[in-house]
């Protein structure tokens, strides 16, 4: 589990990777919001991000997207972004450009 913490929020998010089925996530008044993936040897395919509507616009979903390209990045993964929130991220912060399939 990791700390991260995001623009909006008060305290740190928990972040918890799941690796067995391919999802960080976290709990956010009791709602769960999540960033889904597949593995394909050094290839992490990012399929989805979803956060609940009564959380949004607290930077949950970025701070999702930066977790897992650290976590990628730390792997030695090549990231491709199918989910069309984490392209827009991607394409926003060139930081994580090095990870791009």
């Amino acid at each position: 589990m990791s700390r991260t913490a995001t623009p909006a929020q008060a305290t740190p998010l928990a972040i918890q990777h799941h690796a067995g089925t391919g999802r960080f996530e976290a709990m956010v008044e009791g709602l769960r919001c999540e960033l889904d993936y597949q593995l394909d040897e050094r290839l992490m395919r990012i399929t989805h991000t979803g956060v609940p509507r009564a959380l949004e616009g607290r930077g949950i979903a970025a701070a999702l997207v930066a977790h897992a390209l650290a976590w990628a990045r730390a792997q030695g993964h090549q990231v491709q972004p199918l989910c069309s929130y984490v392209q827009v991220y991607m394409r926003r912060h060139p930081e994580w450009q090095d990870l791009l399939a």
